[in-house]
């Protein structure tokens, strides 16, 4: 767990984190002013499924080198994990399920970090 004036750090420790191992169109979105229970998203092209599962591993075991786990989540498909910590959700998604859910787009009137 982070403290909200640490979020934000957060956000961009998981963006450079997610770039390291080549994730495509990282993105991240301020939901505070747009979300009563929702601080900060941030979202992860993978190019495949073993790309997914790098990306998440990659996140998860640098992270917990700092002492942060992720909490527990239900629903993980072999097409979008999401690492829930927090004020940060870390959304990683193949093209297909990006462009199907469009997260992005329901949530369009938040700010982009």
């Amino acid at each position: 767990m982070v403290k909200p004036k640490e979020a934000t750090a957060l956000v961009q420790q998981v963006k450079d984190l997610l770039l390291e191992k080549k994730a495509q169109n990282v993105v991240a979105l301020d939901l505070r002013a747009v979300s009563q229970s929702l601080d900060y998203f941030v979202l992860a092209t993978a190019t495949s499924t073993p790309h997914l599962q790098a990306l998440e591993r990659h996140l998860v075991e640098k992270l917990e080198e700092e002492h942060l786990r992720p909490r527990p989540t239900e629903g993980q498909s072999p097409r979008w994990v999401v690492l829930d910590y927090g004020e940060v959700v870390v959304h990683l998604m193949t093209r297909e399920a990006r462009e199907f859910y469009d997260l992005e787009g329901f949530w369009a009137d938040a700010a982009r970090l």
